[in-house]
């Protein structure tokens, strides 16, 4: 299984592991429906909404299991 970095897209990372939607619901980023998530990766996600990235992805990685 491939970890998650902070340099993926928002998309690309739901895409492929939907139960990450829990994650960012907590952090208060709806990022199915922002068109920003085509485009922004993590990193400039979490710095947008204030967070910050290495926590996000930790969390992430854990909840898929990698």
């Amino acid at each position: 299984m491939t970890k998650i970095t902070k340099d993926m897209s928002i998309i690309d990372i739901v895409q492929h592991h939907p139960e990450t939607l829990e994650i960012f619901a907590k952090y208060g980023m709806g990022c199915i429906g922002c068109a920003a998530a085509k485009f922004e990766n993590l990193e400039a996600g979490a710095k947008v909404h204030g967070f910050d990235a290495d926590a996000m992805v930790a969390e992430l990685n854990e909840i898929i299991g990698a």
